[in-house]
């Protein structure tokens, strides 16, 4: 027997939750295990709940969509998370996706097509709205000039490369930006490897040089 997808739902718009709720309720195999009005609540629940797939809103006070999908996705590397907003602007598209969103629905998107995402991001398979997978497409055709090393740095990276510069322990780093000892090595070796260095003083180095440590 298959067991059914565990759903998170996190919006600050309350019925929204409810109409969610009460569509995927009545989807076999998808189960909603909770639902949060805010970011933080968010990665509350799903410290308690460890859902397959969260349904994320972009637009929130206090903690948006983006920094919530990047700090679940460092928590919870396992889970999925669906993106579900009425936003299309390139400012939320890209972080959001850079940040780990799997899938990006659109909220005019029918209540099938939501739950097929769902079914689809628990198999392995992500879904990107037809006007966001042209946007994509359409950036990757434009030429680019010539990439630094750094531009390949996620904005998580280039936060730890800035405290790097800035002389921070592991400990210091885990303190400042509340995530792991495992989680700063983790990007630590990342910046390493994406700058061509070998160790942290030359990491701080290039920062320096490149003007990033400001």
């Amino acid at each position: 027997m298959t067991s059914n997808v565990k759903v998170l739902l996190v919006d600050d718009h309350e019925m929204v939750r409810i109409g969610l709720a009460a569509v995927l309720g009545t989807e076999d195999g998808i189960e909603v295990v909770g639902e949060a009005s805010s970011g933080k609540e968010g990665l509350r629940l799903a410290e308690q709940y460890r859902p397959d797939v969260v349904l994320m809103d972009l637009v929130m006070e206090e903690m948006d969509g983006i920094e919530t999908t990047r700090r679940m996705m460092e928590k919870f590397p396992e889970c999925k998370v669906i993106v579900l907003t009425s936003y299309l602007d390139d400012e939320k598209l890209y972080p959001v996706i850079e940040a780990g969103a799997f899938s990006y629905l659109l909220k005019t998107s029918r209540a099938t097509e939501i739950a097929a995402a769902i079914r689809a991001a628990a198999n392995g398979q992500p879904v990107l709205e037809s006007q966001v997978a042209s946007k994509m497409m359409n950036r990757f055709r434009q030429p680019k000039a010539e990439a630094l090393p750094h531009h390949d740095l996620t904005e998580r990276e280039m936060e730890v490369l800035k405290l790097i510069a800035k002389g921070r322990s592991n400990q210091e780093l885990a303190d400042e930006l509340y995530i792991g000892i495992k989680t700063v090595k983790f990007h630590v070796t990342n910046i390493l490897g994406k700058l061509g260095v070998e160790d942290r003083t030359q990491a701080a180095i290039y920062a320096h040089k490149n003007g990033l440590a400001d």
